[in-house]
């Protein structure tokens, strides 16, 4: 791969709050490029990272926020801007003409409503020979309660658009959940009887047995430049979410599948890069599609130890106009994001009844030792911890500590006073 001179590149990274902008900063960094990192908090675990040229905290309001970057390109010339999370995708195609100084490396706002429209991907999956699961969308409790007593259950709720239902939920007091599992017809209805203050009603998908299986893929002019797969192997939460374990697996493992993964991107004219999710059934060979995260995804850190680097490929080819050129990634690459991964490992052991998948069977020996090996075996590679850049984890660790911490000692004063109330009546 080609590398720019030391010091010539600088790119602004917005949302190195998580392990995905971590990712970013030290993979750029690898290629050279100056990383200007803007985080929503003075806890990003990105901004403790060596490799981080320069690291801020944006301000929350929209204007003085669209300001901060402004500043920052102007004051240290940097031409383009890469992002992380979905609001801030969303956000900043809302306020391209605000940011002249910039070339947005971003999905545009048609290519990007386009994969958060899970009615529309399923279309053109289904197009293109992709399995897909039977969904419904309820537009009312009164249009959807006569059907739910045909449906086949399990089913499985989730939320389309994940970002414009949770302000809605909070000022009716309802908790966002990412999933729903509902075994009978009276459950449904009960969990959607929940949601008829709020107006609005998660999709309601048939249940797809198995493990997730990722796609990702840089596409530009119709053409994957770039391609990496991998399964997961552990999830949060335990039935079913983001991986908490994952390996590497070569593309001649789903030669088939990925060829109509590239082709469903085509269709929606993709640019850049994106991850075709799919549920994979081991006992029947069959994957079904779940979605299309148009972004950087959580397991970004296993296609960087792989050797798949999707950050340089966005800022070589959006930024620069120019070609890498893929080179083969190692296929067997197994990678732990460990705080997630313990509360998985505590759920099965203390809370096992919680797992809302009641197909899934977890050992408690089993697991434990499947963690013991993981850790304690060279090979492994971390979401967030590096030897030669341990900080940001450090950081995380102590952040998680504290914050548990304060929870525990809210929780204490709590029944204090519930006891003292008690007393005094």
């Amino acid at each position: 791969m080609s590398r720019p001179a030391p010091g010539s590149d600088r790119v602004i990274v917005l949302g190195v709050d998580t392990q995905i902008g971590l990712t970013l900063i030290r993979e750029l960094r690898a290629h050279g490029v100056q990383v200007f990192g803007v985080g929503g908090s003075p806890e990003a675990v990105g901004l403790f990272s060596r490799d981080l040229h320069h690291g801020s905290v944006a301000p929350r309001e929209s204007c003085a926020r669209l300001e901060h970057l402004r500043l920052l390109a102007r004051k240290h010339g940097i031409a383009s801007l890469l992002a992380v999370s979905e609001p801030d995708l969303i956000w900043l195609n809302q306020h391209r003409a605000d940011l002249p100084e910039l070339k947005l490396l971003i999905p545009d706002q048609r290519r990007l409503a386009q994969v958060l429209d899970k009615d529309h991907v399923y279309r053109l999956a289904r197009d293109v020979g992709i399995e897909t699961p039977w969904a419904v969308q309820p537009e009312s409790y009164e249009q959807v309660a006569p059907l739910v007593p045909s449906f086949r259950f399990p089913v499985v709720l989730k939320w389309a658009r994940q970002n414009e239902i949770m302000p809605l939920l909070r000022p009716h007091g309802v908790r966002f959940e990412k999933y729903e599992y509902c075994y009978d017809a009276p459950a449904l209805l009960a969990t959607l009887e929940r949601y008829r203050k709020v107006g609005r009603y998660p999709l309601i998908q048939s249940y797809c047995p198995g493990v997730g299986l990722g796609q990702m893929i840089f596409m530009v002019e119709g053409m994957p430049r770039l391609r990496f797969q991998h399964l997961r192997l552990h999830e949060w939460p335990p039935e079913g979410g983001a991986s908490t374990l994952c390996e590497s697996r070569s593309l001649e493992s789903e030669p088939g599948l990925m060829e109509r993964s590239v082709e469903l991107l085509r269709r929606i004219d993709w640019v850049g890069p994106a991850m075709v999710e799919y549920r994979r059934d081991p006992a029947t060979g069959r994957s079904a599609l779940m979605e299309i995260n148009g972004r950087f995804w959580g397991s970004l850190p296993l296609a960087y130890h792989a050797g798949a680097h999707f950050g340089w490929y966005t800022y070589a080819m959006l930024g620069r106009g120019e070609d890498p050129r893929q080179t083969r990634y190692r296929a067997g690459v197994r990678c732990m994001h460990t705080s997630p991964e313990l509360r998985r490992l505590a759920t099965i052991l203390l809370k096992p009844r919680a797992i809302q998948d009641r197909s899934r069977r977890f050992g408690r020996g089993a697991a434990v030792a499947d963690l013991v090996r993981t850790l304690i075996d060279p090979r492994t590679k971390y979401y967030v911890f590096s030897w030669r850049d341990p900080m940001p984890a450090l950081m995380d660790g102590w952040f998680i500590l504290r914050r548990a911490a304060v929870d525990a000692a809210r929780a204490i004063l709590s029944t204090l006073r519930g006891r003292s109330r008690r007393r005094g009546a």
